[in-house]
């Protein structure tokens, strides 16, 4: 296991030097969240993200209704002192995905439980309710 800053560490690291490459609760943070992917899909042959979901129905009706930036429990941050540069939605990173032309092998949305939500729902229902996202990603 190596850890290591993803917006900087990755380029250093050899074509195919991994089986897989996890980066977990922290793609929202990084600075080019398109270039980490494609780095980690470059360094290993499979990539497992996971990531808050800013689509879900509770983040949205707080700026919608309440007009102010989102603090749930797993965004439990003020927007003044989150690590979080680059929100996106379950159906962003599905579109970023496509984009550099990788593969879904699996994805789940989990509930605020972190359990699973039904495996064969549509996005759309996976963006709406699920809070957290998890991807298991292969290269095109």
């Amino acid at each position: 296991m190596i850890q290591g800053d993803a917006d900087a560490d990755l380029v250093d690291y050899p074509d195919d030097s991994f089986d897989y490459v996890i980066l977990s609760q922290t793609l929202q943070a990084t600075r080019h969240p398109r270039r980490v992917l494609e780095q980690m899909l470059r360094i290993g042959r499979y990539a497992i993200i996971s990531f808050p979901n800013f689509g879900h129905w509770r983040i949205r009706a707080q700026l919608g209704f309440g007009g102010r930036m989102p603090v749930t429990e797993n965004l439990s941050n003020s927007w003044y002192e989150t690590p979080n540069i680059h929100f996106c939605t379950i159906s962003d990173f599905i579109d970023l995905v496509k984009t550099i032309g990788a593969r879904i092998d699996r994805g789940a949305a989990l509930n605020r439980f972190g359990s699973p939500m039904r495996v064969n729902a549509p996005w759309w229902v996976w963006n709406m309710f699920g809070e957290q996202a998890i991807f298991l990603l292969e290269r095109g």
